[in-house]
């Protein structure tokens, strides 16, 4: 099933110096290189936005975008939009204040029933008011 990566994860596979991630995030890294490895990772638009937002040298931006040229985003509809505007007033009404990136993240992940992959322990808080849910590594590669 498909999995709908956030910037977190992206940014430690594809921006990071390998030689510098904790045992954790090697981790981690595995676990969105087997996804991307069978087909099953994916991302938004703002995501791509994201990643590639603060790259400060020409070539790395470039190098960077190529790489992501190979991942399509996942289409966002107006309902998603409305979605998240509504999740995020659900959010609210219970005390938890997101972001719209977010809450984009979460109406496509509720429309299309994918896990959430992110270190971002916000999700945790929305998953608490939403029907969404975070991707769990399977306990060998924990």
């Amino acid at each position: 099933m498909t999995v709908l990566i956030d910037t977190p994860i992206w940014s430690l596979a594809l921006r990071r110096n390998p030689k510098h991630l904790n045992p954790e995030e090697e981790r981690l890294v595995h676990e969105w290189a087997g996804l991307v490895r069978t087909g099953q990772a994916s991302l938004i638009g703002a995501i791509r936005q994201e990643l590639l937002s603060g790259v400060r040298h020409r070539a790395d931006f470039v190098r960077l975008q190529d790489h992501l040229t190979t991942f399509e985003d996942l289409p966002l509809l107006t309902s998603d939009y409305e979605q998240a505007a509504m999740f995020f007033n659900r959010c609210q009404a219970k005390g938890v204040t997101g972001t719209p990136i977010d809450l984009q993240i979460c109406a496509v992940a509720s429309r299309l029933a994918l896990g959430i992959f992110t270190t971002d322990d916000d999700f945790e808080d929305y998953a608490r008011c939403l029907p969404i849910r975070r991707h769990l590594m399977p306990v060998e590669n924990r």
